[in-house]
């Protein structure tokens, strides 16, 4: 059974920063895409970030690049995701998301497989 547990989520004034973690267990065979998606109150779910496990190729919305970085550690089955300069827009729940096998990354949600049940960012001006 395949599992995604995020952390790493909570409050901090614009400016700050966090870093968010997702950890995968269960038996995931082949190449992946591990993403981030996030959802405001009111707003559609949208792609954030994501990393192919394959070739660690990274991708990043527009409204982040520059101040999200993703990156994956191969050992602890985790991908982090660190964000600074947090605004207000910022401020969603963030869920970790699988979309296996995958040799690319889309960012669509149509793609995903698996979601996390999701760690909510609260960043105040």
């Amino acid at each position: 059974q395949v599992q995604l547990v995020e952390s790493g989520g909570g409050s901090v004034q614009a400016g700050g920063s966090l870093r968010l973690s997702c950890t995968t267990s269960g038996s995931i065979v082949g190449s992946k895409c591990i993403s981030w998606f996030r959802q405001a109150p009111g707003k559609e779910r949208e792609g954030v970030a994501a990393i192919s496990t394959s070739s660690l190729f990274t991708y990043y919305v527009d409204s982040v690049k520059g101040r999200v970085t993703i990156s994956l550690d191969n050992a602890r089955n985790t991908v982090y995701l660190q964000m600074n300069s947090l605004k207000p827009e910022d401020t969603a729940m963030y869920y970790c998301a699988l979309d296996v096998p995958a040799y690319a990354c889309s960012l669509r949600e149509s793609s995903v497989d698996y979601w996390g049940l999701g760690t909510q960012v609260t960043v105040s001006s």
